[in-house]
């Protein structure tokens, strides 16, 4: 089994990025995936530590989000080079968006009589990006809330009073800074169980698969996926010529009930789709260099 999407303390997660590759070997993994929210900041430690396990490929990754009409959507990058400078451009872009997001966000809590300092807020967050969940938990220490579900639901969801919106980019945008450091592009979770999203999926893959835009991949294998959602996309996989990937979101938060290598309790993500993916790598590592020369 893989797990092709993972988070650390490098972005939202709990689990420091040195720990995840001895967790990953315990478990049997034989491919993960570090993938924080808009940093490579953990990939050196992440990929030092894994040294010590070369049974688990580590994968350097990172996961993008972007706007399409008005829906978030996102994008992981697998393979790709944290030291390339068009990616490292569009990261520090993203920060600086996250950072200004946060100080608006920080000004429509206090104006709902939630005040947080920037102090309270960087300590939580250390060297990240502040972001919802880091709010979310000064505010179950602060001001009394039970647990971060329940702030999410009366304040942070999208929709709820506290909630403020990111200013985001386009997904070829997305899609091209991941190109450029010779990476894979995954569409991340493209669906939801609740709904009926079929044509909603096979609009995007049409669209961002073409070649002037390149999308290589979408995460058919996620925590929350059943058989359906994970038949119907590699279906759309197959008649759009891209490959699979798969993982877990894990964050290392208990609350959320997500595992590494295991999602919900049922998620097996099999290695079978490593081929396809490094072979896809292979291409765009290719054409990053060629555009170079």
């Amino acid at each position: 089994m893989i797990d092709l999407h993972v988070h650390s303390t490098a972005s939202d997660g709990l689990i420091p990025p040195g720990e995840l590759p001895a967790m990953a070997a315990k478990i049997g993994l034989t491919a993960v995936a570090l993938t924080d929210h808009d940093t490579v900041d953990g990939v050196a430690e992440f990929m030092k530590a894994a040294e010590a396990y070369p049974q688990v490929m580590a994968i350097p990754g990172v996961e993008l989000s972007v706007q399409y009409c008005s829906r978030e959507l996102h994008f992981v990058g697998l393979f790709v080079d944290p030291e390339n400078e068009t990616l490292g451009e569009y990261l520090a872009a993203q920060r600086q968006e996250r950072a200004e997001r946060a100080e608006r966000m920080r000004a429509r809590l206090t104006s709902l009589g939630y005040p947080i300092t920037q102090e309270e807020l960087y300590e939580v967050c250390g060297n990240d990006c502040p972001g919802r969940p880091h709010f979310a938990a000064i505010l179950v220490r602060k001001f009394g809330f039970p647990d971060l579900v329940t702030v999410f639901q009366k304040l942070l969801k999208n929709g709820a009073p506290g909630y403020v919106s990111r200013f985001l980019p386009p997904p070829a945008a997305a899609i091209r800074a991941i190109h450029a450091s010779g990476g894979v592009a995954v569409w991340a979770h493209p669906v939801y169980r609740e709904r009926n999203e079929h044509a909603f999926a096979r609009r995007i893959i049409r669209k961002f698969s073409v070649p002037e835009i390149g999308l290589d991949a979408v995460e058919g294998y996620y925590s929350l996926f059943g058989p359906n959602e994970t038949s119907m996309l590699l279906g759309l996989a197959s008649e759009y010529d891209i490959a699979v990937s798969g993982g877990s979101d894990y964050h290392g938060r208990p609350e959320q009930d997500i595992w590494l290598g295991t999602g919900a309790g049922k998620l097996k993500v099999p290695d079978s789709l490593l081929p396809e993916l490094l072979r896809r790598r292979d291409l765009r590592r290719a054409a990053a260099q060629a555009e170079k020369n």
